[in-house]
C-alpha cells in the first residue's frame, strides 16, 4: 500500500491535505503494521539483553530503512510537495539513554534482529529520561525532558509481574518497542513501568521526592545519587528491572518447553556493564522459590550470565553498602551472603571477595564469579582488564575473558544521516555494502581518483552547509562553512577531557590577539551533558560557554575561529554534526576510555581522528595507517605507570612550560570573570593545577603540536581527502553486525 492509500484509508484525505504531523503519525502506525509482519519467535534459545539505558534515537528513519520503506516513501512524498526529512523533525526522540552506553545497546538490538537472531532488550521506560539540558548565564541547567506522546513507538503489553521492596509491592506494566532488522526479522525491546508514576511530583528544574518510589521509581534514568536517598532510588530502579525481567525470561522459557533445570539451554542473559547486576541474585531466588536446591540454582545462573564490562574507572564499577540492600532488596540479601561465602571458601584474598571489610557489595564480582562469560569492548581495554585491574580474576577465570571490540549500527549512521554520502559510495561500489559494511574495503580503488576525491570533497562540503544553516537557525550562531569544523561531543567526563580541548581554544584565542592568526578558520564545537552532580563536569561547560561568548563576540578573534556548544546534545543532533566534521576529537587519557564508538560514526563519515592511543583508536589506527589518524600522547602504560608511582604532580607542568601556565591562568583571568562565575571558574581552576586526576597537562603541549600539524595538513585539500576515503573505506570493521557476530560465536551460541 502507498502513503497515498494509507492516508485515504485512515484519514480520509490524501498527501496533499495532510499536515506534517498527521503524515508523521501516518508513518508511524504504517511502519509498526510492516515491522509486525516480521516478528518471530524462531529459536529454540533466545537472549536477553539487560540494560539501564537504550539510547535508540528517533526511530521513523531507521526503521522505514530496515523495512525497505525508506526511498519510496521518501520519493511519493516528494513527488506530492511534501519533504521526510521535515517531517521526521516532528517525531520526539526517546529519551531512554545517555551516552556510548545506551548507544551501543541500541545499535546492538539492531544488529540482532539484522542478523536474523532471536534476542530481546530489557530495560525501564523513563518518562523523562536523563534530563533536558538548557543553558543559562553561561551554566548547565537540569530540566525534565517528557517525550512519551499518544500515539507513540509504545506498544502496552498485557505483561504485568508482581515486584516486592522492603516495606512495599508493586505490580509492573510493560510497555514494547518494535526493533526492526534491516531486511530480517523484528525482536523487542521491553520496557517495564508503574502505572502511578507520576511526573507531577516534579518541581523546579528535575528536583523530586526521592522516597516516594511509587510515584518517581521510572521518572529519570541515573536519579541525583548525591544523597542517600538517590543511592536508594537507583537500587529501586535496577531491581524493578531484573526482578520483572527475571519473571518475563522464566515465563517465556517455561511456555517454550524448560523445566528450568535446563534454563541455560533456553535463555542466555547478557548483563550490559553492572546496573542489571542483581538479575544474577533473583534469578537464583526465583528457582529456590520453584522447588530447585541452592547448589543447583547457582549452577544454573552461572551457565545462563554473561556480563559485559564498560569500564577502567575502579569508581565506576558499582559498589553497595550491603545496608542500602536490607532497605530495598532485603529477599536477595542472605543470597548474596551466601554467594560471598562460597567464594571465600574457595579465595581467600579479599580483592576477590563479594562483600568487602567495609560490607559493601561490589556488583561486578558478582558478575565475574557467577557468569560464564566477561568481555571487554576494545583490544586495549580488554588487555588491561586482564592485565591490571581484573588481573586476580583473570588468574582464576582465564577462559571467560574475551574481547568484542564495540560497533556502530552504520546504516543509521550514513544511510539514515548522511544519504549525499551513500549515494557517492553506491555510485562507485554498488549497493552490497548496506547489507555488509565490508564492502566499503572497495573504496580503497579510488583514493588515487582525481574526479572521485573531488566528489567525495562535494560531499562533506554540502554537509557543512547543512550543518552552518541548521546552527543559525538553532542557535543564531553564524559559521563558517569553509572553516575546518573541529568536533567532540560525547558525556561530560574528566577522563574524555574536554577540558583539554578547551585550554586549546585559548591559546588559540590568545594567538590570534598577538597576531598569529590560522591560514584557515577553525570552528570548535562541544556537545555534552554533565550528570547534574557532577560538579567539576558542569564547571568545564561554564568554561566552554564562557569562551563561546568571549570568542564569538570579539571581532578580532572570531573572523578567524569560533566556539559552539550545542544545548542538550542527543542522537538527533549527532546525526547533524558527524556528517559535517572535518577533525574527530578522541582525547581521552589513555587507558582511561574503553572503547568509544563516537570515533566510529565519525571515521565513517570521512572524518579525521584526532585521539590517543586508547580504546578503540587503537584498532582504528592499525585499520587505516599511522599517516590517517593523527595520535598524540602518552601511552596507556605510560600512564598506567604515572598512577602507580603517583608521579604526576599538575603544578610543576604549570610552571615549567608557560604555554599550560597562560592557557591555565586565563580561566580566572579578567576576560573570563567578565563573562563567568567567579565560583565556577576559580574551583575548575583549582582543581586543574592541584589535581588534574586525568593528567590534562601530561599531553597537552603534544596535543597542541599535533593540532596544529592538522589543521596545516588541512590545506593539502587531494591529501586530506584521500585520508577521508581511507577512513570510511576502513569502517567497515566497526558494524555492530561485525560485533553481534561475534558475541553469537562465542557467548550466546544461538541459531540464525
Amino acid at each position: 500500500m502507498t502513503l497515498n492509500e494509507y492516508t485515504l484509508a485512515t484519514l480520509g484525505k490524501l498527501i496533499e491535505g495532510c499536515t506534517d504531523r498527521e503524515l508523521y503519525y501516518a508513518l508511524l502506525t504504517m511502519t509498526q503494521e510492516e515491522a509486525q509482519k516480521k516478528v518471530s519467535s524462531q529459536g529454540k534459545k533466545k537472549l536477553y539483553y539487560i540494560s539501564a539505558e537504550f539510547l535508540i534515537g528517533k526511530l521513523l528513519s531507521n526503521n522505514l530503512i530496515n523495512l525497505g520503506m525508506y526511498a519510496p516513501i521518501r520519493e511519493e512524498l516528494r513527488a506530492h510537495g511534501r519533504d521526510l526529512a521535515r517531517i521526521e523533525e516532528i517525531e520526539p526522540e526517546p529519551s531512554l539513554g545517555n551516552g556510548g552506553l545506551g548507544r551501543l545497546a541500541a545499535c546492538f538490538l539492531d544488529s540482532i534482529a539484522t542478523l536474523g537472531l532471536n534476542g530481546d532488550g530489557i530495560g525501564l521506560n523513563y518518562h523523562l529520561g536523563l534530563f533536558k539540558q538548557v543553558f543559562e548565564s553561561n551554566l548547565q541547567r537540569e530540566t525534565a525532558n517528557p517525550w512519551i506522546e499518544k500515539p507513540s513507538w509504545l506498544k502496552r503489553s498485557s505483561k504485568s509481574y508482581e515486584v516486592k521492596f522492603g516495606g512495599m509491592t508493586v505490580r509492573s506494566c510493560l510497555y514494547d518497542i518494535a526493533v526492526t532488522g534491516y531486511e530480517n526479522r523484528t525482536n523487542q525491546l521491553h520496557l517495564f513501568d508503574l502505572d502511578s508514576v507520576d511526573e507531577e511530583i516534579v518541581g523546579d528544574g528535575i528536583s523530586f521526592n526521592k522516597e516516594d518510589i511509587i510515584k518517581n521509581l521510572t521518572l529519570f534514568l541515573y536519579p541525583d545519587d548525591s544523597d542517600e536517598a538517590g543511592h536508594l532510588l537507583r537500587i529501586f530502579q535496577q531491581y524493578f528491572m531484573v526482578s520483572n525481567g527475571a519473571q518475563y525470561i522464566l515465563d517465556e522459557c517455561i511456555a517454550k518447553g524448560s523445566n528450568l533445570h535446563d534454563l541455560y539451554d533456553y535463555a542466555v542473559i547478557q548483563i550490559n556493564d553492572t546496573h542489571p547486576t542483581m538479575v544474577i541474585p533473583e534469578l537464583i531466588r526465583l528457582l529456590v522459590d520453584r522447588g530447585i536446591g541452592m547448589d543447583e540454582a547457582i549452577e544454573i545462573v552461572s551457565k545462563t550470565c554473561a556480563y559485559t564490562n564498560h569500564t577502567i574507572l575502579a569508581e565506576a564499577l558499582e559498589k553497595w553498602p550491603i545496608h542500602y540492600l536490607r532497605k530495598v532488596v532485603p529477599q536477595l540479601v542472605p543470597i548474596i551472603e551466601i554467594l560471598d561465602d562460597r567464594i571465600r571458601r574457595r579465595y581467600p584474598d579479599e580483592d576477590l571477595a563479594i562483600i568487602d571489610r567495609s560490607d559493601r557489595v561490589h556488583m561486578a564480582h558478582i558478575d565475574i564469579h557467577y557468569g560464564f562469560s566477561v568481555n571487554g569492548v576494545a583490544y586495549l581495554h580488554t588487555e588491561i582488564l586482564k592485565s591490571s585491574e581484573l588481573h586476580k580474576f583473570y588468574e582464576i577465570y582465564p577462559d571467560k575473558f574475551n574481547n568484542k571490540t564495540n560497533g556502530i549500527t552504520f546504516r543509521r549512521w550514513l544511510l539514515s544521516c548522511n544519504p549525499e554520502l551513500t549515494d557517492w559510495i553506491e555510485s562507485k561500489i554498488g549497493s552490497g555494502f548496506r547489507k555488509d559494511a565490508m564492502e566499503l574495503k572497495k573504496l580503497a580503488q579510488f583514493v588515487n581518483d582525481e574526479q572521485a576525491l573531488k566528489e567525495l570533497q562535494a560531499v562533506k562540503h554540502a554537509k557543512r552547509k547543512e550543518l552552518k544553516d541548521y546552527l543559525m537557525a538553532a542557535q543564531g550562531i553564524e559559521i563558517d562553512d569553509h572553516s575546518i569544523l573541529d568536533i567532540q561531543v560525547k558525556r561530560l567526563h574528566e577522563y574524555k577531557r574536554q577540558q583539554m580541548n578547551a585550554l586549546y581554544v585559548i591559546h588559540k584565542y590568545l594567538e590570534i590577539k598577538r597576531g598569529n592568526v590560522p591560514h584557515r578558520p577553525i570552528t570548535f564545537i562541544f556537545g555534552a551533558k554533565a550528570a547534574p552532580a557532577y560538579v567539576i563536569a558542569k564547571d568545564i561547560i561554564h568554561m566552554i560557554l564562557c569562551l563561546q561568548k568571549l570568542v564569538n563576540d570579539d571581532p578580532q578573534v572570531s573572523r578567524y575561529m569560533k566556539v559552539i556548544m550545542v544545548e542538550n546534545y542527543n542522537v538527533s543532533l549527532a546525526e547533524k554534526l558527524i556528517p559535517a566534521c572535518d577533525i574527530s576529537e578522541q582525547i581521552s587519557l589513555a587507558s582511561k576510555e574503553a572503547s568509544g564508538t563516537s570515533n566510529m560514526k565519525f571515521m565513517l563519515n570521512g572524518a579525521v581522528t584526532l585521539g590517543t592511543m586508547d580504546g578503540a583508536n587503537v584498532e582504528i589506527a592499525d585499520l587505516v595507517g599511522r599517516e590517517n589518524i593523527y595520535i598524540f600522547g602518552e601511552s596507556s602504560q605510560q600512564v598506567i605507570d604515572h598512577y602507580s608511582k603517583g608521579d604526576y604532580r599538575p603544578r610543576e607542568y604549570y610552571e615549567k612550560n608557560q604555554m599550560i601556565r597562560e592557557a591555565v591562568d586565563f580561566i580566572v583571568g579578567p576576560e573570563m570573570m567578565a563573562v563567568g562565575h567567579r565560583e565556577h571558574l576559580e574551583r575548575l581552576y583549582n582543581e586543574l593545577l592541584n589535581k588534574d586526576w586525568f593528567m590534562t597537562f601530561l599531553d597537552f603541549e603534544d596535543y597542541v603540536r599535533v593540532k596544529d600539524l592538522m589543521c596545516r595538513d588541512f590545506e593539502n585539500r587531494m591529501e586530506w581527502v584521500k585520508k577521508m576515503l581511507i577512513n570510511i573505506s576502513n569502517a567497515g570493521f566497526f558494524s555492530s553486525d561485525r560485533t553481534i557476530e561475534e558475541y553469537n560465536r562465542d557467548i550466546w551460541k544461538l541459531e540464525n
